[in-house]
């Protein structure tokens, strides 16, 4: 259901919303997915508590990391508001983590602490100079650090949107449906 190919937490979060160009598909939808994202994304071991002002202020998060990568990726300065909203997020405490004598990492805290790691990623992702990019498959609109030799990469994975630009690329080429 979640797709982790960009490179950054930041990037994946904001790449929560798929072809923002066209249908604008949301798969952060309702305080659930929030929290199962979280998991996912391996910023805490158990969902946290999410409830609808916990998601609005995730997408206000989202949305801002989303503005601030994008600009990025067209060489444009990134807006004041954002920055301030990212900022503010970055402020709370991050997740805890610590390792048990068994050597395996625990992960916790709440939505909070989670979003605070995002906004974290993407202060570090606009401060890196990291090579932002927007996938080339026109129905993608994910953004993605390109960290290929010579920065050449195209798209913001070869499973997902590489083959299927290959793909429809021999279909126009040789006549195919």
């Amino acid at each position: 259901m979640f797709t982790f190919v960009s490179g950054d937490l930041a990037l994946d979060f904001a790449g929560t919303v798929k072809a923002r160009s066209t249908t604008f598909e949301d798969i952060l939808t309702t305080p659930a997915a929030l929290a199962d994202w979280i998991v996912a994304a391996g910023l805490l071991d158990h969902p946290p508590h999410s409830d609808a002002d916990t998601l609005a202020r995730a997408v206000r998060l989202r949305e801002a990391a989303y503005r601030m990568a994008h600009a990025a990726a067209e060489g444009r300065t990134f807006d004041d508001a954002d920055r301030r909203t990212v900022n503010a997020f970055a402020d709370a405490a991050p997740p805890s983590i610590s390792l048990r004598a068994d050597g395996t990492v625990v992960r916790s805290g709440d939505a909070d602490a989670a979003l605070a790691a995002i906004a974290r990623s993407a202060i570090e992702l606009s401060g890196s100079g990291a090579l932002v990019k927007e996938c080339g498959r026109p129905a993608c609109t994910r953004l993605y650090v390109d960290t290929s030799r010579g920065g050449s990469r195209r798209w913001c994975d070869m499973t997902l949107c590489g083959n299927r630009a290959k793909s429809a690329a021999f279909r126009a080429r040789h006549g195919g449906p």
